[in-house]
């Protein structure tokens, strides 16, 4: 059978080999009631190390009792990694799990073949959403494993001078998420004080990028804006950021991802013909399972023909 016309687009490492300073504008979309910046995969940056998708929602102060909802959805090929600076989220999936998701924790759920999930503010809730939901490229060898679901209450936290270190993947100084991935991975939230500096040691073979968050941040000098990607490259063995009155960011990276992939809506594949059987799967009621702790919608999957924007939070 030949590959189907799929709009999918193509995701491959560039591979650079030495320090980088690029800078990648995200672009707002919106999503029903909801709009997030998408600063990966953008036009010159497809990933970051195994990282293949990341969005930023808020901050928002809410009025709808549960103002985020999102419906049933299909998902193979990646992990999600969901975290939060502010607010509160419920997790729904079809292998049965139910989880609450607060600042400080995070969710990685690993789609391998094929999972369905649903995500939504509860009813109870502070009126505040803030955070980011990020993809991880499943590598060729765990991307048809069974699909699982990890929630980790706290994650590791530590001190430094010149401002406080959350890691969410992989590890730091010996501090190690016990979120389990399946290639080189670093994700850490990096708060910095006023007036301060914070050195962070880094993996040479390891390539970086940060996003702010809150307050000013500069690196070397340059201050870093809001919903820009800024990409580091590789071969780095640390990286000091300042702020002048406090700040925070994201850093993600890994080593640079030796595959290329395809990505559809929220599919991460090798070939059209995979996205198209995966599509058909989930409209005919196949493969990926049922979500039985979600009360809302079933998402009815775009055309093949067309660009499929993944979900919000999804």
């Amino acid at each position: 059978m030949s590959d189907p016309t799929v709009a999918a687009g193509t995701c491959v490492a560039l591979g650079a080999t030495d320090h980088q300073f690029e800078s990648f504008p995200g672009r707002d979309i919106a999503l029903g009631a909801l709009t997030v910046t998408r600063v990966l995969p953008v036009k010159g940056k497809r990933l970051v190390g195994p990282w293949c998708f990341l969005d930023r929602f808020g901050p928002l102060t809410l009025q709808d009792p549960s103002p985020m909802d999102i419906g049933a959805h299909p998902h193979m090929g990646l992990q999600t990694v969901t975290w939060l600076l502010d607010g509160e989220l419920v997790h729904y999936d079809s292998l049965g799990y139910e989880s609450l998701l607060r600042p400080g924790g995070v969710n990685v759920m690993t789609s391998g073949a094929a999972i369905a999930h649903a995500e939504r503010t509860p009813a109870k809730n502070s009126g505040r959403l803030n955070g980011v939901q990020l993809w991880v490229a499943l590598p060729d060898g765990d991307r048809q494993m069974s699909a699982s679901f990890q929630h980790v209450e706290r994650v590791p936290i530590a001190e430094r001078r010149g401002g406080i270190v959350q890691i969410f993947a992989g590890r730091l100084a010996g501090l190690h998420s016990p979120a389990a991935h399946h290639s080189g991975i670093f994700g850490g939230d990096l708060q910095l004080h006023p007036a301060a500096a914070l050195e962070i040691p880094l993996n040479m073979a390891y390539e970086y990028a940060a996003l702010v968050l809150d307050g000013d941040c500069s690196l070397d000098g340059q201050s870093l804006q809001a919903r820009v990607l800024y990409y580091l490259g590789t071969n780095r063995s640390d990286v000091c950021f300042t702020s002048r009155a406090g700040g925070r960011l994201l850093l993600i990276g890994g080593p640079p991802f030796p595959e290329k992939i395809l990505m559809w809506w929220n599919f991460v594949a090798r070939t059209p013909q995979e996205i198209a059987d995966a599509r058909t799967d989930w409209e005919e009621r196949r493969r990926f399972g049922d979500v039985r702790g979600y009360s809302g919608l079933r998402l009815v999957a775009p055309s093949l023909v067309k660009f499929a924007s993944p979900n919000p939070a999804s």
